[in-house]
């Protein structure tokens, strides 16, 4: 064991040593004192080289001209795109002037009516003659009446703005209790419920007595369920007080909710694409949501409005009119009657009849006439399928022939042999030629009348 340690540090000594053995004979062989380095600075390096670096630093290098850019390739060289050169933005639509006579529609209720203002804005921007006017107030409703009394201002802001339509959006900040006689009736009670209708026809019966239209605009849905519900309980409450007062409720719950009645944030448009209609709270509305709310009331608006709601309704002033003074006045010209024309007379371009004029008909014999004017159709010719004559072939017997036999028929009570009938004979000679046997008759048999006596 000690043995194998011994020739192991053998090993390690010997290429140590020649190592050095070299190093020292490069050392002595050294030509200048300059280049000559001791073992140490073998060993452990020249720190004056490092100094001599430090005092002599390398010059500075020039600086490095930048490549000047590349030129664009032209236009003409086969591997370059064609240059699109972009559109440049249409210049926005100069504002459309109302004018002096414009038709006012007014807004009032709470921040929705706000909203809707704003939509209606947009809806009427290009028509001339109507102008909206918002008197909404967001923080308003019909249960704070402490704050804002709709149905006690109503009457100043008619008489301030002369509308010819009223547009009436408020509910959304009526979900609290209401004050009747000093104590507090909470939400949708029957207490609550009669004191708030009775508002609500107050403001509306303040409308309609001025022969004022009425829109009354529902309230759509919220993102609280809750919420949701009692505004469609105060949109039956404002259906039936438009009703009994003369105005026109305008249903907008269907266009902010789904199939199924669930709120939506985002839905359809007025132009049928899906954008986003409320706001992150899921009570106020975008643009987009106060354009569709304002939608569903511009249609009776317009309706309401007729013409005067029309893009092309113009402003016109003293410019706008011809020069009427450098107007000529005119010699009063002799007027020239034409006498009265007829249109049915032939003779006026020299012809003797009418236009698809035909010829008077001639007295027809015929047939066919007969069947089609007389409803006669003749006597049929003898072996035609309708000759309906008996027997077959006989002509129709003269008169003479008929008064004969008429006088040769035997009277009542007459015993003497009846006569036969000529064709009776005809037929029983034919069925005697036939070979079929015939029935003898005696000369004791008595007709069918007599054996009736024989035998009372």
């Amino acid at each position: 064991m000690h043995g194998h340690r011994k020739d192991r540090k053998k090993r390690i000594g010997r290429p140590v040593a020649a190592g050095l053995l070299v190093i020292l004979a490069f050392a002595f062989v050294a030509p200048t004192p300059a280049a000559a380095r001791s073992i140490l600075d073998v060993i452990f390096g020249n720190h004056q080289r490092s100094e001599n670096l430090q005092r002599h630093p390398p010059a500075p290098k020039a600086p490095r001209q930048r490549s000047s850019p590349r030129s664009a390739p032209s236009p003409s060289s086969s591997h370059s795109s064609p240059h699109r050169a972009s559109k440049p933005a249409p210049p926005p639509e100069p504002k459309v002037e109302k004018v002096d006579n414009a038709l006012t529609i007014l807004v009032v209720g709470d921040f929705m009516a706000s909203g809707l203002a704003d939509g209606l804005s947009e809806a009427f921007e290009k028509s001339p003659g109507v102008e909206i006017v918002d008197r909404s107030k967001g923080s308003s409703g019909l249960v704070r009446d402490d704050y804002y009394d709709w149905p006690g201002q109503i009457g100043s802001i008619l008489d301030e703005t002369k509308p010819s339509i009223v547009v009436v959006e408020i509910g959304a900040n009526d979900r609290q209790d209401l004050r009747i006689d000093g104590k507090s009736a909470p939400v949708r009670s029957d207490a609550w419920t009669a004191a708030y209708t009775d508002r609500a026809t107050a403001l509306a019966n303040a409308v309609t007595k001025r022969d004022i239209p009425l829109l009354w605009a529902g309230v759509p849905a919220f993102k609280s369920p809750a919420m949701s519900a009692d505004m469609l309980a105060f949109d039956s409450i404002f259906r039936s007080v438009a009703s009994k007062t003369g105005g026109t409720f305008v249903d907008t719950w269907d266009g902010f909710t789904d199939e199924d009645g669930n709120f939506v944030y985002t839905g359809p448009d007025i132009n049928g694409q899906q954008v986003r209609l409320r706001g992150s709270d899921g009570i106020n509305l975008t643009r987009a949501g106060k354009r569709k709310l304002a939608f569903y009331v511009e249609k009776p608006a317009r309706r309401l409005l007729g013409d005067s709601a029309s893009e092309d309704v113009a402003k016109l002033s003293g410019d706008d009119l011809p020069d009427l003074g450098s107007l000529r006045v005119s010699k009063p010209q002799e007027v020239k009657q034409t006498e009265p024309i007829s249109l049915t007379n032939p003779d006026l371009d020299g012809a003797s009849s009418l236009l698809g004029a035909k010829p008077l008909p001639v007295d027809d014999n015929s047939p066919r006439a007969m069947l089609v004017r007389d409803g006669k159709t003749g006597t049929p010719p003898m072996g035609r399928a309708d000759d309906f004559r008996w027997p077959l072939g006989e002509r129709a017997k003269k008169p003479e022939q008929e008064k004969t036999v008429q006088n040769a028929a035997p009277k009542a009570g007459d015993s003497g042999p009846h006569p036969r009938d000529p064709s009776t004979f005809q037929a029983i000679g034919k069925a005697g030629k036939s070979g079929r046997p015939m029935r003898k008759v005696s000369a004791d048999a008595k007709e069918p009348s007599e054996m009736t006596q024989a035998s009372q």
